[in-house]
Formats: C-alpha cells, structure tokens, sequence
C-alpha cells in the first residue's frame, strides 16, 4: 500500500458497507480496485467470493493481470469479468428456472438483424432492421419487454415496433437464444423473480467491485442492487464527468439514486491525476466546470505546468491535416531521442473526420491505425462462414447452426426453426442433433423435414471430406466448391444494393478462403515475406481451432503507428501527444438542434445532451500527458459545398492564454530545420 495516496488508501480500506469511488481521469482507479481486492483478501474475505466487473474484456484482462502481481495465484479464483460475461455464468446456471437450457445460443448483432427482418416478412432493408434493433436494445436497457413496450407506446410507431419485438422475443424462445442485452436483463429476472436464485448468488459474492460505473444503464444498476442485497457490501468506481455513452443507455441516474437507496454509501473522491501536466488539467477542469455537479471535485496534477495547451486555426480539413502532420514532425525534431509515432494520437468526434488525416500520413509515409475499426474477422460474411466451420467441428453449436441453416437461406423458415428449437430444448439436445430423432417427423411437414435432413446430411458429408482434405491446394479447391455448391457469391449480390460492396465482400471471403487453406498447409510466407514449408494438416484441423483465428487481427496492437480514433474510443487510454481536430460548433458539441432531422420536443433533451458532449471534450482533453493541440476549421465539406464553421464554445471554455493560439507548427518546423541546418554549418568537417 506504499505507493497509495490518502484518498486512494481510504478507498482501499473501507470494505464493510457501499462506498463510491469518484475517479477522476488518470487518478488511478484500476490500482485502488485491484488493491481492494488484496484488502479483502487479507482480511479474511476469500478470493472466490470477490467479484470485480468490468466493460470491457480488455479491461478485464488488464485487471487480472495487475491482481496477480499482488496476490499471485490467488487472482485466478477471483472471478474478474465484464457484466455480460458474469451474465452468461448466471444463466448458464440457473436459466432453466426461466426454461433455458445451458446450452443456450448468444446471438450476435448481424444474427439480431436478421431475425428481425425475419420478425417483418423478410422484405425490410437491413437498415431499417438496425434502427429496430438498436430501440428494442434500448427499452431491454430500461428493464422493459415487449408488453411494457406495448403498454407504454406513445405513437404508431412505438406500437408497431412493440409488436415487432414481440414477434423477436418469441423467436428467440423457439431458438433457445438470447442477444446481449438479454444476458443483463435475465439475470436481473432471475435474481428479482426466484429468490432462491437471489440468495444462492448474494450468498456466493461477499464483496462486488464495479469499474466505470457511471457507464451503467438501468438494467445493470437493478442486478447490482439485487446481487448484493440488503449487506450491501460493494464499491462502485466511477466519474460522473466521464460519462458520454447516454446513447447507448448509460444513465447518471444511477449515481444519483446510489446515496437515495444506500443512505450508508461513503463517498471517496481521488483528485489527484498521476497521467496530465498542470496546464492540461487546468483546460479539462474549465471544459468541465459549466456542467452541473453531482459530487464537485478539482483534478490537480504534480507533475509540473508543462507546455501550454495549443489551439490551431485552420482553413479547411485538407489544411488542418498539414498542420496536424506538422506538429507531429516538430515534436519529433524537437526531441532527442525523437517520441515513437505510438506516442501519438489524433482524436476526433466522428468516424468521417478520418480521412483527410489518413491520407496526409500516407503521403507522408508515417505508418498509423484508425483505432476501433471493425476487424476483420468482424465482417459478417466472414463470420458466415466460421458458422459453417464451427459447426463442422462442433454439432452442438447452436449459434452456428441458425447462420449456417439461414446463410444462404434455402427455404427452411421460422416455423420451422422454432419447432426445432422447442423439440431440442425438450428433448436436451442440440438443433442438430435434433434434425435425426425418429420422433421429429411427427412435429414436421414432409417438405420441412427434407430440408432440415438434406442439411444435415450435407454437413455430415462436409465433415467428412474436410477430415480428408489435406494440404494447401486441396483445401483451397474445396473451399471453393463448396461456396459455388451453396450460391454464396450469388447470395452476397443477392444481399447487397451495390455490387461494388458485394464484390468487396466476395474479395474478403476469397482471401480468407485462402488464409484457411494455407494453414493447412504447403508453402506459405511468412512475415517477412519468406516462403517457407509448413506441416500439412486436413482442413478439419484448422477448423477447429476457428476460435483463435481472431488473434491475428489484433497483432497489430503494439506497433510503432500514429493513431486515429473517435473521442468515444480513446476512453480509458493516454498518450503523450494527443490533438483534438474538427473541434467546431455542430460537430463537437455535434449538432444540438436536431436528430436526423427531427425537432428535438423538449429543450432539456438538447441541455441533456450539450452536458454530455462537454463530457466528451472533457475525455480527449484528459487522454494526454504531455502536450495538448486543439484545432478547428474555418470551413469544411458538407456534401458537395463548403459550409463556414465556428470555433467549438469548447475552445472558450478551456480560457487558454490568448498566446497560446498563435504558434503556426509550420513554421516551427521550418525554424527547427534552420537551426539544425546552422548546426550542421558550424560543425568543422573532418
């Protein structure tokens, strides 16, 4: 505990009652949480009973690691996981009591979408689809289901979309699945609705830690309270100033209602930020101050004032990427040895926003990644076909079946499907195993039947020849066959508005095609381009290890790169050069007067939301360490025109020195070159 401050160790130390922990950006949170966790340990509390949940399996990760270097093995036994991942255990545990059977299906976004365009005949656009799934994910996020919805609808189209998901959550019974919300949602019901549930999990977790709290939404907040019971022994750590993902249902409610429901609760503010200069927190302390306060609290740095924050004016887009160039390349020959390209970031409010800093780079030849794209073992069509693997590998795999009976479709529909789904929930089997029971034909039409046995038969035969398919070549001609067997190419044509996104859909399965068939073996290149022999395997080897094949696409994450991310997507990381670009009026704060067209009904929808841009200025201002650059663009491209902008009211907010804004990074490369080029004069030759 040496290395702890005050405020830090107070949070660390009170373990018998709710605490909130009020972290503040770079104060060190995830050190208190794991320290806690020793705490508790220490005093008698066993691992196995301490729960720490996260958002994200990265931060999981990152927690379990920095756990075992304080408690070693012990780290293991603590059960360190995301919400949804502490949700799938409970389910998988007692979801039968909600008529679930273990073996349960997690369906993912693109399995939601089409389900959904399913739930509407088939004839709804996947866009259309979306927009349902993402209200239907946000009334689940509010603890509602379809006959809430139904209840509460305000409009036609509130009502109509109640239907619809009533049409979803029946689906989703006669497929023994569950979507992500669900697995928040289901363990809320089984703890609030079955008591004996209740008390076996409240029994089981004696201390539960919760990391970025004021990310929760409705939902999560109930399984909390409901976890830990009326002992309440729980801390939540948290910043109500770094709340920004109300979009995705995330409520400050929830640290509202915490001292309203725990009279008990201690309050613990860590201030203290070990990440920023002075100078860079004295711009995030005024971003922040107009915000109403929940707790008030002041960051303080003692690492020293730093260099001043820099705001730069720019022209247009194209321009304001010159000048981001610029100053990465003056930082660089200000500084010997030179800051790696990692160490810099480039943070903005939209995905859009990338481009033109992306081809600055690239004309530059300066190597970057745009953080948070999708991967590409992501895309859907890539994912249609590990399905068909998994499945080969593993009947019992629920989730695989339902993409590969429905990728392409071949005419074997809902009903279908759903008397499936019922027959193997009764029958404790899988929905393949289901397809050969001798008792199926008396539930099922003759033409259903054949098409579920004519499936079956084709992935047993599959199976089989995949099992004796060896080598590189041989892999790869199969493959190919097998897509033109089953009308992908035509499927994705099918699919698509555009043949132009078809084509590049096609193009991604051919080279994944090809990256199986290599692992199977044969000549190969390796990183550096070499070819070199690798051992052959059949084809059902490589299939079967399809759940590390993901690996690969994040290999990338340690290399020497600039990067390109959303504000959204740099929450929780830090760099030692960050800029902040396209900060204007309509982009951050983004356009406050409307959604998508819409008038906004009531004007504190539009304050609501204001605060919460604000926060997110707030993120990317924290996320540096050393040196700080904000830019904005006297005009920018709006389809076709080019629209006059506004400087961000952000800008004003952070009452920078009026100086600080006029430093052209341009020239101060240009006068970096002459002092070296002097330098290089004066040095005699030898």
């Amino acid at each position: 505990m040496s290395g702890l401050n005050l405020a830090q160790l107070q949070a660390v130390h009170f373990i018998h009652g709710p605490s909130l922990v009020l972290a503040g950006a770079g104060s060190g949170k995830t050190r208190v949480i794991t320290h806690k966790i020793a705490h508790l340990i220490h005093n008698g509390t066993p691992a196995r009973r301490i729960a720490a949940i996260t958002f994200t399996n990265k931060a999981a990760a990152e927690m379990r690691e920095r756990a075992s270097g304080l408690i070693g093995r012990q780290a293991k036994e603590v059960l360190i996981c995301t919400f949804h991942a502490l949700g799938v255990r409970m389910v998988r545990e007692d979801g039968h009591v909600l008529g679930l059977k273990p073996n349960f299906s997690i369906l993912d976004a693109d399995d939601v979408t089409s389900i959904l365009k399913d739930c509407a005949g088939g004839s709804t656009d996947a866009a259309t689809a979306r927009q349902w799934q993402w209200g239907i994910s946000a009334w689940k996020n509010q603890g509602w289901n379809a006959r809430t919805a139904l209840a509460m609808a305000q409009d036609d189209h509130e009502r109509s979309l109640a239907l619809i998901m009533q049409r979803y959550e029946e689906r989703l019974t006669a497929y023994q699945s569950v979507d992500f919300d669900d697995l928040i949602g289901m363990p809320m019901r089984l703890l609030k609705n079955h008591p004996e549930v209740r008390e076996k999990w409240q029994k089981l977790l004696a201390h539960v830690l919760v990391d970025e709290y004021q990310d929760t939404n409705a939902t999560q907040y109930e399984l909390l309270k409901l976890l830990v019971g009326s002992r309440a022994h729980f801390t939540a750590v948290g910043d109500d100033d770094q709340s920004i993902y109300g979009w995705r249902g995330a409520t400050l409610d929830n640290l509202k209602r915490l001292p309203v429901d725990f009279p008990q609760l201690q309050v613990i503010k860590l201030e203290q930020n070990y990440r920023s200069t002075s100078a860079i927190l004295r711009a995030a302390n005024n971003v922040i101050g107009p915000n109403p306060k929940l707790f008030p609290k002041t960051l303080f740095s003692e690492l020293g004032e730093g260099e001043p924050v820099r705001v730069v004016a720019c022209d247009t887009e194209e321009h304001e990427a010159e000048r981001a160039l610029a100053r990465i390349q003056t930082l660089r020959a200000s500084s010997n040895p030179p800051p790696a390209w990692k160490d810099f970031a480039i943070l903005y409010r939209a995905n859009h926003q990338a481009k033109p800093f992306e081809k600055a780079l690239r004309r530059a030849n300066i190597p970057y990644k745009v953080s948070g794209g999708t991967s590409f073992f992501d895309r859907a069509e890539i994912k249609d076909l590990c399905a068909w693997f998994r499945l080969w590998s593993n009947n019992n795999d629920d989730p695989a079946f339902l993409r590969a009976i429905t990728t392409p479709r071949r005419g074997i529909g809902h009903t279908t499907l759903g008397k499936l789904g019922e027959f193997a929930a009764q029958h404790k089997t899988s929905m393949f195993g289901a397809l050969f029971s001798p008792m199926l034909p008396a539930l099922l039409s003759k033409k259903a039947l054949d098409g579920l046995l004519e499936f079956g038969r084709s992935i047993n035969d599959l199976e089989y020849r995949a099992r004796h398919c060896l080598g590189h070549e041989a892999s790869r001609g199969f493959l190919l066959d097998w897509l033109q067997d089953i009308g992908y190419e035509q499927y994705l044509y099918d699919s698509e508005d555009s043949d132009t996104v078809a084509a590049a859909r096609w193009s991604n399965v051919l080279e994944f095609c090809d990256w199986m068939a290599q692992r199977a073996g044969g000549q190969i290149a390796d990183a550096a381009g070499t070819s070199a022999h690798t051992e052959v395997k059949s084809l059902l080897e490589v299939a079967q290890n399809i759940a590390l094949l993901s690996t690969i696409s994040e290999r990338d994450s340690d290399q020497d790169q600039v990067v390109l991310s959303t504000l959204h997507a740099s929450k929780g990381l830090e760099w030692p050069h960050v800029q902040l670009v396209g900060v204007t009026e309509g982009m951050l704060p983004f356009k406050l007067d409307d959604d998508e067209g819409r008038q906004q009904k009531v004007s504190d929808d539009i304050a609501a939301r204001l605060q919460e841009e604000r926060r997110l200025m707030y993120v990317g201002i924290t996320r540096a360490q050393r040196t700080l650059t904000v830019s904005w663009t006297k005009r920018r491209k709006k389809g076709r025109d080019m629209v006059a902008c506004l400087p961000s009211r952000f800008i004003a907010e952070m009452q920078l020195d009026a100086t600080t804004a006029t430093e052209n990074p341009r020239d101060r490369l240009r006068q970096l070159r002459a002092e070296f080029a002097a330098r290089s004069q004066a040095t005699p030759s030898t």
